[in-house]
């Protein structure tokens, strides 16, 4: 359990906090991020300064994997398996690596695996001491170990994945090495249940378009945009993230259902948007 101090406009290390990923936004069906093959986000990413070199200084992050690296290993194993050879090659403990995508948004480097359907770099990754989880037993086919942990944990089918996706996506992205458990999940029910996304009207999401300040750097501000008639929100020189709307427009990001973002409104204008970890963490002010 970590504590955070409240006030208003940024905290300590809120890159990490708001980041969405290295590369293609997320959507509301939240779509894996792309990595370039083989570079990783260490030398373009704006949040992290890269890495040092291997006769360089050691970095600020020391005894810590640098995060830089840990991003990069998590964005690879959606499908990079000739760079992931080569990081668990020289960093085996990086098997186990996890990512915070934004507003709690975790992912390991076998969950990214998992969710997209990519057997060999699942099994690369157990090989190498990544804990198995009940969403790689449903992707790699293991029916029988799905059975388990549903018996040691009755609802589990429930608990979503990474970015919010559910056990059944893992398990249809198995393809028909993993159709019974598809079925077992089918007669288990509630495998599959959507996020709660209350309806808005045109002139709702319209009016949330635009930009949010919140300090003086450039990328003290969030942008607000809607794309096919889903509302994303990026911080800025970040990728957007899809927002699910719980009504009264009270917002949660894919894969953080407690972390709150509300928009408030004065009038019909909308005016300035709020982002709750429980507490405030951050209030930006519409720009003119």
């Amino acid at each position: 359990m970590h504590t955070r101090r409240r006030f208003i406009r940024t905290v300590p290390a809120f890159g990490a906090f708001v980041s969405a990923a290295s590369a293609s936004a997320f959507s509301t069906v939240s779509a894996a991020p792309a990595v370039r093959g083989g570079q990783g986000p260490a030398a373009a990413d704006p949040e992290w300064p890269a890495p040092p070199t291997k006769n360089g200084p050691p970095a600020d992050f020391f005894p810590s994997h640098h995060p830089a690296l840990v991003k990069e290993m998590v964005g690879v194993s959606h499908g990079n398996l000739a760079r992931v050879r080569e990081l668990v090659s020289q960093h085996p403990e990086l098997a186990k690596a996890a990512w915070d995508w934004g507003y709690g948004d975790w992912e390991t480097a076998l969950g990214a695996a998992s969710h997209v359907g990519n057997r060999p770099i699942a099994e690369l990754l157990l090989d190498h001491g990544a804990p198995p989880t009940h969403f790689s037993a449903a992707m790699l086919g293991q029916v029988d170990v799905l059975k388990a942990f549903l018996a040691a944990r009755p609802g589990l089918q429930r608990v979503r994945g990474p970015h919010g996706l559910t056990l059944m996506l893992h398990a249809r992205k198995g393809g028909p090495q993993a159709a019974a458990v598809v079925a077992l999940l089918e007669s288990a029910g509630e495998a599959d249940a959507p996020y709660r996304n209350e309806p808005l009207t045109p002139e709702e999401r319209g009016s949330l378009e635009g930009r949010y300040a919140f300090g003086e750097g450039p990328r003290d501000r969030f942008v607000v945009s809607i794309q096919q008639d889903a509302v994303m929100m990026a911080r800025a020189g970040s990728p957007a993230r899809g927002l699910f709307h719980r009504g009264q427009l009270s917002f949660h990001a894919a894969g953080a259902e407690s972390a709150m973002i509300r928009f408030e409104r004065e009038g019909t204008q909308t005016v300035a948007v709020t982002v709750s970890d429980p507490d405030l963490v951050v209030r930006a002010r519409r720009s003119a």
